[in-house]
């Protein structure tokens, strides 16, 4: 349900000597997404309707959408408006997925799970999702194979009080990309995230999944992921190989 149109004109009022204009517009739209006013793949309302729902100019309201669709929460489409972004689209698979061939652009990933259980949170994954050590958290496990060939083994900490109903059995029966799901059965939608890079050498464990020899050089990329109001509700480290793969970024 929206916010009353005088409450939100009054936040914006209240906050005018803090930010500039189109970042409190951008707020109350970031608000409007995180209570779930507009759904991931919804469209959102015209620009002159949300100008005119917070009383600021048009260009404001440009302004603010503009740098929510540079952040991927928005996607702009030409000729039919402005929709939340999901995790559904190719696009969005892709920016959180970094590990790409050496030699052609990346293809989609089939997953096959190892674990899923419930388990406690060690003092380090507590930190790291801002609960409380023994928490209840859900570990994953999962091997990300490309054109057949294994190529990541993620380890996954999930917040147990958002992903109670996570199960070995939904995996095992569900095909799209992770996030996706988290988005659309767990209203949970990953916004940003803070990676950490360095080079292991191979476990026993993990060169025998990954199909390389005991000693061999990974890439370690350790992650925490954010949603809406930089909550953090994962926890990730996956190992990738590197002989026909590398880590891909791009800075702006």
């Amino acid at each position: 349900m929206s916010i009353p149109l005088s409450k939100e004109a009054d936040t914006v009022s209240q906050a005018a000597v803090y930010a500039p204009l189109y970042r409190q517009i951008k707020d109350l739209i970031v608000q409007g997404l995180q209570r779930g006013e507009w759904k991931p793949g919804e469209m959102i309302p015209s620009e002159m309707d949300l100008a005119a729902r917070f009383q600021v100019s048009q260009g404001t309201v440009r302004k603010a959408v503009d740098e929510l669709s540079t952040e991927n929460l928005l996607v702009r489409r030409q000729g039919k408006g402005t929709f939340v972004a999901t995790h559904h689209e190719p696009r969005a698979q892709f920016r959180f997925l970094r590990v790409v061939p050496d030699d052609h652009e990346p293809t989609p990933a089939t997953s096959r799970y190892l674990e899923c259980r419930r388990t406690r949170a060690t003092g380090d994954i507590a930190r790291h999702l801002a609960v409380r050590p023994s928490d209840p958290v859900v570990y994953l496990r999962r091997l990300l194979s490309f054109e057949g060939a294994p190529v990541v083994l993620d380890e996954i900490w999930l917040p147990g009080n958002l992903f109670k109903k996570l199960t070995a059995e939904r995996l095992a029966e569900y095909t799209g990309p992770l996030y996706g799901l988290f988005e659309t059965e767990f209203g949970t939608r990953m916004i940003r995230a803070d990676e950490r890079i360095r080079a292991v050498a191979a476990t026993t464990d993990a060169a025998k999944l990954l199909k390389v020899a005991p000693g061999s050089p990974l890439l370690l990329v350790e992650r925490v992921s954010y949603t809406y109001g930089e909550r953090p509700v994962e926890v990730r480290r996956g190992l990738s190989v590197t002989d026909r793969y590398h880590y891909r970024n791009t800075l702006n």
